[in-house]
């Protein structure tokens, strides 16, 4: 189920990727970078509750990034997509 939604959240951060500014993307990755190290560490320990609380670390270290990323976007940055992409607002 992990590496299910771990393979969900990969396509969806390339898909949103090219929609993020720079600075965003920088935060993004950092991020996920050290949701990578935290998921190595939960990967060498023994199954239990220990390891599933560290994948859940994780987990929450990349959620938190990505909304940040998504914050930086929403208070002032303006991305690509967003310059008239949405018919709404025509």
């Amino acid at each position: 189920m992990r590496k299910m939604f771990t393979a969900l959240a990969a396509a969806s951060a390339l898909a949103l990727g090219a929609c993020q500014s720079p600075e965003a993307d920088r935060v993004e990755d950092q991020a996920e970078a050290q949701a990578d190290a935290i998921d190595a560490q939960a990967d060498a320990m023994p199954e239990g509750p220990a390891k599933e609380a560290m994948e859940d670390k994780a987990d929450a270290v990349e959620a938190a990034g990505e909304e940040k990323a998504n914050a930086m976007d929403d208070n002032g940055e303006i991305a690509p997509s967003e310059v008239g992409a949405d018919p709404a607002k025509k």
